[in-house]
């Protein structure tokens, strides 16, 4: 088995209140589950109003799958969100 992760820290300068960050969030979330068939969760700064850390997961038999499934994940996200995004950081492990 072999699990890719993906860590994504944001900025949402808009957000003036958790409510508006659980909505970016939320709608940042959706995308990336419908579109990638990941998991996806906050990690870290939950109690921040614009900063969120984000967790991807990706499970598959093959490293080069998985690899090319968070290199996807990477250009999809640099696309839609490059004004938001602090760091991105990738591993892949083989469990």
């Amino acid at each position: 088995m072999v699990v890719g992760v993906l860590i994504l820290e944001l900025y949402i300068p808009d957000s003036g209140s958790l409510k508006g960050k659980r909505k970016e969030i939320k709608s940042i979330k959706d995308r990336l589950r419908r579109s990638f068939n990941v998991s996806v969760s906050e990690i870290d700064n939950h109690d921040l109003w614009q900063r969120s850390s984000l967790g991807i997961a990706v499970v598959g038999g093959e490293v080069s799958f998985v690899q090319e499934t968070l290199d996807r994940l990477r250009d999809f996200l640099e696309r839609n969100w490059a004004h938001l995004i602090l760091n991105i950081s990738t591993e892949v492990l083989k469990l």
